[in-house]
């Protein structure tokens, strides 16, 4: 059986063994400014090409679209579809603008994709490896090439979104911006902080003896969630649960109604109770605290904490302070990724 110790967060032994997954969550920022430094030159010569006519519609191809969705979906002024197969829709065509996300290049998949949006005559864009797979399949008068070296699939991304950007197809992506709110969770993070003061280490503790059920309003703070719980799924090997507001009600509801006076001991059960994990941006702030926000997401969060409230089931705020949507994803995401490597870290064997 398992039990977790917290010593452990801030023991030099036990940190120095979680070394190598500690330094990769740190490095984040780094792979992002990597990246897009390696891609500018081919970003600057593919928007120089692209500006003549907007594209009919952007579809993003390859298993890798979904995150693209997440951020394109809201404010995309064209069409937008995410196509996550091996293949095209049947009406894509010369009109069309297909963008592929490929960070190992290596996706038999992916380059069945790009070669048929090649053959179609699609105007083609694709953040893969140079010397890959699908850069080989890439290769056509309308495709160009975004160079990644990392095959870090968020820094990929921001290489991607930072081109769609400079579009006008997407967002605000400064990847600056994505890079300093990833070293600023890193900052706060790190495994030299005490626990007593490092949120993701304080996460960790509270989601040890706990079921996490993790919650994001917004669409990309959704995406952050899924991938958490992911995160703590493998970290852990013990269940973590995302998704919709309604989804997460009735794991709630279903709580047993929690005293102070209980004994956790008594039934010697060791069933773990829920723990509300809420991942907080600017779009779904408490309506006393800001005017403005999705009043769906507020109604959601707040079913979800008066929930909570009845049942005595703890609720975690993770939030971040950066400033564009894909940076806010990137700061949620790599807290949430950090406090699931501290529970592996401290979960022992008895």
């Amino acid at each position: 059986m398992a039990w977790f110790d917290e010593s452990r967060l801030d023991d030099a032994t036990a940190l120095g063994a979680a070394d190598l997954r500690l330094r990769t969550l740190a490095e984040s920022g780094a792979r992002v400014r990597r990246e897009a430094g390696g891609a500018a030159e081919a970003t600057a010569l593919g928007v120089a090409g692209s500006q003549d006519a907007r594209p009919r519609a952007v579809i993003a191809a390859g298993p890798d679209s979904r995150l693209l969705r997440a951020v394109l979906e809201p404010s995309c002024p064209v069409p937008f579809v995410a196509w996550p197969g091996p293949a095209l829709p049947g009406w894509a065509g010369s009109l069309d603008l297909v963008v592929v996300l490929a960070p190992n290049g290596s996706d038999s998949g992916t380059a069945s994709a790009v070669a048929e949006a090649n053959r179609r005559g699609c105007q083609v864009v694709v953040a893969c490896p140079p010397a890959s797979m699908v850069a080989e399949h890439a290769a056509g008068r309308y495709s160009s090439i975004l160079p990644t070296v990392t095959d870090d699939q968020l820094a990929t991304a921001v290489v991607m979104l930072s081109f769609l950007d400079q579009l006008g197809l997407g967002p605000e992506a400064d990847p600056d911006r994505v890079a300093d709110a990833l070293d600023d969770v890193a900052e706060a993070c790190s495994p030299h902080r005490d626990l007593s003061i490092n949120p993701a280490k304080m996460l960790a503790i509270a989601l040890a003896d706990a079921t996490p059920i993790v919650w994001g309003g917004s669409v990309l703070a959704a995406r952050a969630a899924r991938r958490i719980a992911e995160s703590i799924r493998r970290t852990s090997g013990r269940t973590a649960l995302a998704g919709d507001a309604e989804h997460l009600l009735p794991v709630i509801e279903a709580a047993k109604a929690h005293s102070v006076f209980d004994d956790p001991f008594a039934d010697g059960s060791g069933d773990l109770r829920p723990v509300l994990v809420v991942l907080a941006d600017e779009t779904d702030a408490d309506a006393g605290d800001q005017a403005g926000g999705d009043p769906v997401v507020r109604e959601h969060r707040g079913r979800l904490l008066a929930a909570a409230a009845e049942r005595g089931v703890r609720v975690e705020t993770v939030s971040t302070d950066a400033t564009t949507d894909v940076a806010r994803y990137a700061s949620l995401l790599l807290t949430g990724t950090y406090a699931a490597e501290y529970l592996r870290l401290g979960l022992v064997d008895d």
